[in-house]
């Protein structure tokens, strides 16, 4: 089984929910060659076996549901304050369907409308519905005016899907859509460089050049943490738990504790929790579930120990462009950094480059793609879903462990 996420924002570019991306089995772009119900219903009991903050954390569910597995109880799992349903696009409507869907809402559950192209004013399920969502793809903006005023009128909440670019979602925010679902986030605002930004980056890349020498110095790793209160604050509070009733007396007694490898990877986390302080905090959070997930990635492939590390760091920079807000090429620019990292997310080659593909596509739901590169690495599909798990699980304990 396959189940990714994909972030919905509100206007203030918070997270207000994932919608669940699955399938399970690799066979059908659709649901893995069974009914959408038996998908449904994996997702569903899988997420309540294994915990569906595991996957969503604190926010709600977004999960697809068609006429038949609506009128299971399996939907009461998971608590209405947790779970949005999502009516497919291609429902078929009938009596009993409109009354399972009043019950539902009677219970607690929000109900959204997927990828909404139908008659606003006529469709039977609109009374019905809490959220709306529009697929700007298939319809575009200008073409839903007097739909948008109306629902909102009626207390509607209107999600954008599909949303690409920071234009896109300015003319939905104005527009009056409070909802926001689209890699445009990610996507870097090419608006001339940033000065304090590029005093930053070049401070901690100054530490990773020192760490990737031959024989890195701890005296002067030493001097450059010291030079940043923030930075010599995280170092020393790291090291504390290692050390455990030693105090720790210096920064060169903290990075023996700490190792260097740890050390350089802590620092690629820090170096983008501070670039990313005026962006979306999912941002940060997409880059360090990618470093865990690309690293595991690797190891299942059978690479080595060295290739592991610098898929981690792949992963983790995948991001930087949008973060820096330049050009993926601008970005790595006076970075110390291994040539596999330049030429899979520059030139898409090279032998990380598969575990680029591989990353991606499942975060998407690119279904097809991910069973196609996963044979290629020789992984075994079901384990994929495992180590996406724990790579959001290990991105939220970092998270928690800088802030």
């Amino acid at each position: 089984m396959f189940i990714a996420r994909q972030p919905i924002f509100n206007e203030q570019l918070e997270v207000y929910g994932y919608e669940l991306l699955f399938r399970l089995t690799h066979h059908s772009n659709q649901f893995g060659g069974v009914s959408s119900r038996g998908a449904t219903a994996a997702v569903i009991t899988g997420l309540f076996e294994s915990g569906i903050e595991n996957i969503v954390e604190d926010k709600l569910a977004f999960i697809n549901f068609d006429e038949i597995f609506i009128h299971s109880n399996a939907i009461e799992l998971i608590k209405p304050d947790r779970l949005v349903v999502e009516m497919l696009e291609k429902i078929k409507i009938n009596d009993i369907l409109l009354e399972r869907l009043k019950i539902i809402k009677e219970k607690g559950y929000k109900i959204a409308l997927d990828d909404f192209e139908e008659d606003y004013q006529s469709y039977p399920l609109t009374s019905l519905a809490d959220i709306i969502k529009y697929d700007l793809m298939i319809t575009p903006l200008e073409t839903i005016k007097n739909d948008v005023i109306l629902a909102i009128k009626q207390g509607k909440i209107l999600l954008a899907e599909k949303v690409e670019t920071q234009n896109e979602f300015r003319q939905a925010k104005n527009m009056g859509f409070s909802l926001f679902q689209g890699y445009f986030f990610s996507k870097p605002i090419i608006a001339g460089y940033s000065a304090s930004k590029s005093l930053t980056k070049n401070q901690y890349f100054l530490l990773i050049s020192e760490l990737k020498k031959e024989d890195p110095s701890y005296n002067v790793l030493a001097d450059l943490i010291q030079q940043d209160v923030t930075l010599a604050y995280q170092v020393v509070r790291m090291a504390s738990v290692r050390a455990k009733h030693d105090f720790v007396t210096s920064i060169q007694f903290a990075l023996t504790y700490i190792g260097l490898n740890k050390i350089e990877r802590w620092l690629n986390i820090l170096m983008l929790h501070d670039l990313v302080k005026d962006k979306p905090l999912e941002l940060m959070k997409i880059s360090i579930i990618r470093s865990r997930f690309a690293e595991s990635l690797a190891r299942r492939a059978n690479m080595t120990v060295s290739s592991q590390h610098e898929a981690s760091m792949m992963g983790l920079f995948s991001v930087l462009d949008g973060i820096l807000d330049q050009s993926m090429d601008d970005a790595l620019k006076g970075i110390s950094i291994p040539p596999s990292i330049y030429d899979a997310l520059l030139k898409e080659r090279g032998f990380l480059y598969p575990i680029y593909q591989l990353m991606l596509a499942y975060e998407k739901g690119d279904w097809k793609t991910t069973s196609r590169v996963s044979q290629e690495l020789n992984i075994e599909e079901h384990i994929l879903y495992h180590d996406y798990r724990k790579a959001i699980q290990w991105a939220n304990e970092v998270l928690l462990s800088i802030s």
